[in-house]
């Protein structure tokens, strides 16, 4: 099963490559990129949401799940960037937004032009209000976005929306609303597609009670630590995906589900992966653990130890479409940019799967100074310009050259969000071939990683190591370092280098430095990579 050790790539289509000048990437523009992705060795890539939708939240609004939005192609160019993508050995995985609708949805149209009671209105979730004469929302839930969580309607009943207006969430306890999604999975399998990676796959069912909350705010990058929460987590949802598993096991070629999920620990998660449901979910606790030897240990093992006991797959993540770049969170400048590269190294020598955000092969830090003008993130005016949103991450990637457009689109067009002039010596195009830059350890990370015997799928044993140095060996003949101190360490290599994200002196691993080591010689076993001198 390739998703038990699979390293994918995560494509945020507005920000990875335009090819019509539009200055926001498309399918073609991904398309044309196989060859970098190829050469990267990524075994799969997930595409953010291409739907047709008027772009209330980045395309995660959908208004049709089976067509393609015309900013980002056709359901042609799709199938043609599906066929080359597969000839390139790479898999597609798309994603799927379940928890709610665009308001443009021809059911949310239908839903509004319909009574109170209707059939239509009973696939979202639609109330009445309180208070005289029901001027008040139905309960004292908030948006993720900001403000409140309901919205009322021209004839005076209030839908639930968790996230923008824009955003109505559907009613999964309508048989209708299930049986529609079963039909959309079939729609993409039939055309080829891999897997599904599942928006706010913890949100789907909601207390029918709809009870107050009695919170200010309710984050959803902040799971809550109840277990009977009235809309994140709950106990039936997972009747849900057990449905789904049983269309994705009909089809050939090992089709693979992985659910955003943030919850409360391990233990909730791996609830989501038990047999006959989903294969793979994200390790968010991973994600957020701060820099730290004990923590990013006690991470690690409290996730092995909780998938183990469902026989799943651990899945690393760093960053993604949501979150501050890992290179601003560990701190910024020099400091981030070193322990990102370690953390890179560290991740992808842990069993399991690993997903790379676009542009963390390229050390991109997280983009704090954009212009209010061009801010995007439904965050900003929700809030009332007090939070900045996601854009900050989502700024276009430096392919090439010397301007400010870095070959993100032909000459001349402007990306949708302007990156920093700083980034010029990040772009793919500098870093090629530079056995310093984070491309060319990515690079090497990714060859050995394939090659390598021990790596991916397996197991881990923790060595004995210096006081804030984590050090464990994969069978066969691997072991990984990593120094969290604020002092080179002393270290016995346990074997021959293979790679580093720093220069190794002489039994030395520097400050926020990673490495890999053979520690046995197997005919399977890779060649060193160039260490940077």
């Amino acid at each position: 099963m390739w998703w038990r050790d699979a390293v994918i790539y995560q494509i945020y289509i507005r920000s990875f490559a335009d090819s019509d000048g539009d200055g926001i990437g498309d399918l073609e523009g991904i398309r044309s990129r196989l060859p970098y992705l190829r050469d990267l060795r990524v075994d799969a890539i997930w595409i953010t949401p291409f739907y047709p939708s008027p772009m209330a939240d980045g395309g995660y609004d959908v208004a049709d799940y089976r067509d393609v939005h015309p900013l980002f192609g056709s359901l042609d160019e799709f199938d043609a960037l599906l066929r080359d993508a597969h000839a390139a050995g790479i898999r597609v995985i798309v994603d799927l937004v379940p928890n709610h609708t665009s308001d443009r949805h021809a059911w949310f149209t239908e839903a509004l032009a319909a009574p109170r009671g209707s059939a239509a209105r009973d696939r979202y979730i639609f109330r009445d209000g309180r208070g005289d004469m029901g001027v008040e929302p139905p309960n004292d839930w908030g948006s993720t976005f900001g403000g409140p969580a309901w919205t009322r309607t021209a004839d005076g009943q209030w839908y639930l929306h968790l996230f923008a207006p824009g955003q109505p969430d559907l009613n999964w306890v309508n048989t209708e609303v299930r049986e529609e999604f079963e039909s959309i999975l079939r729609f993409w399998f039939d055309r080829g597609v891999d897997g599904f990676r599942i928006d706010v796959a913890h949100g789907l069912i909601k207390d029918p009670a709809l009870p107050d909350l009695g919170e200010e705010k309710e984050a959803i990058l902040e799971p809550t630590r109840r277990v009977d929460h009235p809309h994140w987590d709950r106990d039936e949802i997972h009747d849900v995906y057990r449905a789904w598993r049983k269309v994705s096991d009909s089809y050939d070629g090992d089709r693979v589900f992985v659910g955003e999920a943030w919850v409360a620990s391990p233990e909730r998660l791996v609830r989501y992966l038990r047999p006959g449901e989903l294969h793979t979910a994200f390790n968010f606790d991973f994600l957020k653990a701060e820099w730290g030897c004990q923590t990013m240990r006690d991470v690690i093992q409290r996730c092995l130890d909780a998938v183990g006991s469902v026989g799943a797959p651990a899945t690393w993540v760093l960053s993604n479409h949501d979150v501050v770049r890992h290179v601003t969170r560990y701190g910024g400048g020099e400091v981030g940019s070193r322990r990102a590269r370690a953390t890179a190294l560290l991740m992808l020598a842990l069993p399991g799967s690993a997903y790379v955000y676009q542009g963390d092969e390229l050390g991109l830090w997280e983009v704090e100074d954009l212009p209010e003008d061009v801010l995007a993130d439904p965050v900003w005016e929700r809030s009332g310009h007090t939070d900045r949103g996601r854009d900050g991450c989502r700024v276009p990637l430096p392919w090439s050259g010397d301007t400010p457009t870095f070959g993100f689109g032909p000459d001349g067009s402007l990306p949708w969000l302007p990156p920093p002039a700083q980034w010029r010596g990040l772009s793919v195009e500098a870093q090629h071939g530079d056995p310093a830059s984070a491309l060319e350890l990515y690079r090497s990370a990714l060859r050995i990683r394939r090659e390598h015997p021990a790596l991916g799928a397996g197991a881990l044993r923790w060595l004995s190591a210096p006081d804030d140095v984590l050090m464990f060996e994969r069978d066969p003949g691997f072991a990984c370092a990593v120094n969290f101190a604020d002092r080179p360490a002393h270290i016995r290599p346990p074997g021959t280098l293979l790679l580093s994200s720093s220069p190794l002196p002489e039994g030395l691993l520097p400050v926020a430095s990673a490495a890999w080591f053979a520690t046995g010689r197997s005919r399977s076993a890779p060649e060193a990579a160039s260490i940077p001198s």
